[in-house]
Order: structure tokens, then C-alpha cells, then sequence
């Protein structure tokens, strides 16, 4: 029990200490935001390593009898618990110290990884995999709060864009590590060790470079270090205040209408990014005639073209757009449903590799524009609730249909079916993004009023 008390004491929000002198706090701070960057951007980059691997055993569990059926319904379990956690865990996380928060679902889910490929049982799977689901979720709040702690609103597109691109190294490195692991070791299941000892080792690194707040380490707000406070955060003793849960879920969550719309289109666009990119290796293997070598490669390139489109959209988003992530949103969506058909309809290699890698570089940007969004509209202290309240919507909506019923809709009605599905949810995601087009500058003159 001692250490049960001993183990929340320090998942508490760290205390600030004393303030260092006037001339050390420019050059502490940029020191210690280059830190807490590199931190949040390898740790989340390691999530990945334990969440997209299972994509690569799916041949593999179809070989040992498996149905898509079977393999969509264990594979819905990690979205469908991860779209309960990312919400529960980002209220607690908005009270918790983002330094171990992080590192302890991410050395949790190596653990589950390392029994993840000891049983054939589906049902014994699903359970890990819904165990797997709910340690994820406490990857992107912490990153969340480290975000609006260190990062200033005038800068935070920018830099959201830049971290972004780790889920992209993440799921593009994946397929290379699980592709070594096999070969290497000659087994399937080091689709799941090799990932799983990386998350682990990342996890103890990531509590050797991570800090909480700036007043934890002697530094200043960020709002007044970077003299940029936003139009609801003017009185800055307020804007470092810590809510409680109830407060931060019943005040500034559940009555936002826009946070609603932009959730309810999440459900969406997650559904087309994981109802493209979980059965990119077996749609190419199977209707196309790709190798696992081939449809491996098209799978990171997939994420790796996601990277200079996240980062043009960031910054599209903070200096054309003047922080409006809604019609961005849209024109990216648009792209995207027409790449969608190209890599539907095309048998050339080079044809369907860059459908995937439009859809890559597109469909990141409604991802990371939602969640900042999400950001955008509630104080920082209540940062991971909102962003937690979109994935709830993305990964229960969107990633468990983009397994379980995509999965059956395929079985049912071929590929055909499911690439009609996609383009259908490509519209529903413009509608919802649509009504929500100058919802940054709605905020911006409530504040003002």
C-alpha cells in the first residue's frame, strides 16, 4: 500500500521551485524546451513501435487460420479501449506530472506487447489488446500538457505540426523493425518483442528527459516569458491555476458545441486513416500481387509522405490561416477522397505508391489540426481532457469501424465495398469540418466581448 500511496504522490503535477535569476532564464529556457521537445517527440515516436506492429502479424495470424473477421474484431480492441483511455487518461493526465506519466504507459504496453504473440486464442488476444488499447491512451495527453506548458499560441501550429511527425517515423519505422525482427530472429513473434524491448528501454530514457512545467525547473509561464497571452488567458494567475477533474470535464469540455463537431469529424477521418493504412499490406497482397517486402514499403511510404505535409499544413494554419483549422481541414479531406480512388482504381506500382503517399500527406493534417483545434479552444490546464474528448471519437468511432466493420464489409462485399465506405466517410468528415470553418475567430470575439 506505501507504495501504491509513494507511486501517486509523484504522478502529482511537480511543484514549482524557486525562480532562477532574470539573466539565466533565456538561456535555461531554450535549453530545457529543446529537451522537453526531443522527450515528447521520442516517447510518442516509441507508442507507435507497440500500436502499429500488430498490422504486420496479420498474414501471419491468417496463415495460423485466423479469419479477417477475427483478426479485425482482436485489432478493434486497441481503438476501442485507446478511444476510452486517451479521454479518461487526459483528465487525469491535465492533474499528473507529464515525466512519468508518459513513460509508464509506454513501458506498460512493451509488456503487454511481450505476450501479445503467446496465445491463439482470440479471445485471450482481444483482452491484451484491449489492455494494450488503454495504456496507449496515456501517451498523447501528457504530450498535450507539455505542449501548452513550454509552447506559446502564437507558435504552437508550428511546433504541433513538427511533433506530429512523429506518429509518422513511428509507424513508417515500425514496418522496417518488424521486418528486421523477423528476418533477424526468424520468428513472426519479434514482430511484437523487437517493438516491445524499444518501447521499454525508450520509456526509462524518456524519465531522464522530460520535465513537467516551467516553474517545475525555476522558469517563468510561457505566456509571460514569450509575452504572448491569449485572449482567454489574459489574467495569467488563473490561466496556472489547477482545476479539478470535474471542473476542467463539466465547464470546459462537455458544453463546447464546437468541440463536438470537431470530435463527431474525427470519427471520420480516423476511419479513412486507419481504414487505408491497417490493411494496406493485405489489400496489396492480395489484389494486387505485392510481396510483404513491397507492401511494406508502400505502408512507411504512407507515413513518411505524411511528414512534409504535416509541417506545411502547421504552418499554413498559423500564418495564412491565422490559426483557423477548420478550412484546411476540408481541403485536405477533398485530397484525400481523391487519392482514395486512384489507389482504389490503379494496377501500376508506381501509381498506387503515390496515391498512398497523397493520402499520407494529407490525412495527417485533419488529424493534427483537430487536435489542436481541440487545444485551441479550452485553457491549457484543461489541454488533455480536450484532446482526449476527439480521440474518444476518433478511435472508438473511427478506428474500431476502420477494423471490425470495414473488415466485415470486405468479407461481405469485397474491396470494392470497402473502398465505398472510405470515400463516403471522406465526405461526412468535409460536412462536419465545414460547419466549423471560422471557429477560431467565433472564440477569438467572445473573449474579446
Amino acid at each position: 500500500m506505501e507504495m501504491v500511496f509513494l507511486m501517486l504522490d509523484f504522478l502529482k503535477p511537480a511543484k514549482p521551485i524557486e525562480r532562477l535569476p532574470e539573466e539565466k532564464i533565456p538561456s535555461v529556457y531554450k535549453k530545457y524546451r529543446l529537451q522537453v521537445f526531443i522527450s515528447i517527440y521520442l516517447g510518442y515516436l516509441l507508442y507507435y513501435f507497440v500500436r502499429s506492429n500488430f498490422v504486420f502479424a496479420k498474414d501471419y495470424l491468417f496463415a495460423l487460420g485466423f479469419t479477417k473477421t477475427q483478426v479485425g474484431f482482436v485489432a478493434s480492441a486497441l481503438g476501442l479501449s485507446y478511444g476510452v483511455s486517451k479521454f479518461v487518461m487526459g483528465n487525469v493526465s491535465d492533474r499528473s506530472n507529464a515525466r512519468y506519466f508518459l513513460a509508464i504507459g509506454l513501458i506498460l504496453s512493451g509488456i503487454v506487447n511481450l505476450l501479445l504473440p503467446n496465445t491463439s486464442s482470440v479471445t485471450i488476444m482481444f483482452v491484451l489488446m484491449l489492455l494494450n488499447g488503454w495504456v496507449q491512451g496515456m501517451g498523447w495527453p501528457p504530450c498535450a500538457r507539455i505542449m501548452t506548458h513550454w509552447f506559446s499560441d502564437r507558435e504552437r501550429g508550428v511546433k504541433m505540426a513538427i511533433w506530429n511527425t512523429s506518429h509518422n517515423f513511428g509507424g513508417g519505422i515500425v514496418a522496417f523493425v518488424a521486418m528486421f525482427g523477423v528476418s533477424f530472429f526468424s520468428s513472426w513473434k519479434f514482430i511484437f518483442y523487437l517493438p516491445a524491448f524499444l518501447a521499454i528501454a525508450g520509456g526509462f530514457i524518456y524519465i531522464l528527459l522530460a520535465r513537467d512545467t516551467p516553474q517545475s525547473v525555476g522558469l517563468p509561464p510561457i505566456e509571460e516569458f514569450k509575452n504572448d497571452y491569449p485572449e482567454s488567458q489574459k489574467d495569467l494567475q488563473d490561466a496556472e491555476a489547477e482545476m479539478s477533474g470535474k471542473e476542467i470535464l463539466f465547464k470546459y469540455v462537455l458544453n463546447n458545441k464546437f468541440l463536438w463537431i470537431i470530435s463527431i469529424a474525427n470519427i471520420f477521418v480516423y476511419l479513412v486513416r486507419y481504414g487505408v493504412i491497417n490493411w494496406v499490406p493485405t489489400y496489396l497482397k492480395e489484389v494486387r500481387g505485392f510481396s510483404i517486402s513491397d507492401s511494406s514499403i508502400a505502408f512507411a511510404i504512407f507515413e513518411y509522405a505524411a511528414i512534409p505535409g504535416t509541417l506545411i499544413i502547421g504552418w499554413l494554419s498559423d500564418h495564412v490561416f491565422h490559426g483557423r483549422r477548420a478550412p484546411l481541414g476540408v481541403f485536405c479531406m477533398i485530397g484525400v477522397s481523391i487519392a482514395t480512388v486512384v489507389y482504389w482504381q490503379s494496377t501500376n506500382i508506381l501509381a498506387i505508391n503515390c496515391a498512398l503517399a497523397s493520402i499520407g500527406a494529407l490525412i495527417y493534417g485533419p488529424v493534427m489540426l483537430i487536435g489542436l483545434c481541440a487545444i485551441d479552444l479550452v485553457p491549457k490546464k484543461a489541454a488533455g481532457t480536450a484532446s482526449g474528448f476527439t480521440g474518444l471519437f476518433g478511435y472508438m468511432g473511427g478506428q474500431v469501424l476502420a477494423e471490425v466493420a470495414l473488415g466485415w464489409v470486405v468479407d461481405k462485399f469485397s474491396w470494392d465495398g470497402g473502398f465505398i465506405m472510405l470515400i463516403l466517410c471522406c465526405v461526412l468528415s468535409v460536412l462536419f469540418l465545414t460547419s466549423t470553418w471560422n471557429i477560431h475567430n467565433i472564440e477569438e470575439e467572445k473573449s474579446a466581448a
